[in-house]
């Protein structure tokens, strides 16, 4: 065998074995988070086996996404991607293996720093090639006492550049509780991701009328509040 096709042998075992560890590391922190969180999925108006979708939620902690993804039909979650930021869930190192490798999260550079870097362009593209998304359109963790941050107008660009895939709000309650702001060590505590009815953008619907009508869709998810709470 000559030298050129050892190596392509030995790449390929090496992404074979890369592939390996991904799946067995996802499917572990798939088990740890059902675990520590008891993590119940609620259909309210979206049924599990639905089509491609865009799923928008509440977004309190870095770990929002992996509840999400935790519930969903085995097959629907293998081709659903998080869409994360580059500067965080990028690069090297452990925590780019999990981005990249165990996720196949859709990178954002939210600097723009990239020239040429367009994150509706990112995001469609990987609709095009057939993957769900989630996605936070506040567009940073909420941290604040208020219960959503504006929405961003990234939700309702890619609503409009694919208006034929339907949104779906999930209100993820309880894991700021789990994983306090500050804190490495996870609480157990039990959560829940509820899911609301799909929606799509109407024809002729401006940006502040969507992002309203959108971002009421996902309060209205939120369980009510008691005064102890």
């Amino acid at each position: 065998m000559t030298e050129t096709g050892l190596d392509d042998r030995n790449r390929r075992r090496g992404n074979a074995l890369r592939r390996g560890v991904a799946e067995l590391t996802g499917a572990g922190i798939r088990i740890f988070a059902r675990l520590i969180t008891a993590v119940q999925p609620e259909w309210r108006g979206a049924a599990p086996f639905g089509g491609q979708r865009i799923y928008y939620a509440n977004h309190a902690s870095h770990g929002d996404f992996i509840l999400i993804w935790s519930v969903l039909p085995a097959r629907h979650r293998q081709r659903t991607r998080p869409v994360a930021g580059a500067d965080y869930w990028g690069g090297g190192g452990l925590r780019g293996f999990v981005g990249s490798d165990v996720f196949n999260a859709v990178l954002i550079d939210r600097t723009r720093a990239t020239p040429g870097s367009d994150p509706i362009a990112t995001m469609a593209g990987a609709l095009d090639g057939g993957d769900s998304l989630i996605l936070f359109p506040e567009g940073t963790r909420n941290l604040t006492d208020e219960a959503l941050l504006p929405f961003k107008a990234g939700l309702y660009h890619l609503a409009h550049a694919r208006p034929d895939v339907e949104l779906v709000p999930v209100w993820i309650e309880n894991l700021n509780r789990v994983m306090p702001k500050g804190e490495f060590v996870p609480v157990p505590l039990m959560c829940k991701t509820i899911f609301g009815t799909p929606l799509r953008l109407q024809p002729d619907e401006g940006k502040a009328e969507f992002l309203t009508r959108a971002q009421a869709a996902l309060l209205a998810l939120r369980p009510q509040q008691t005064e102890a709470e």
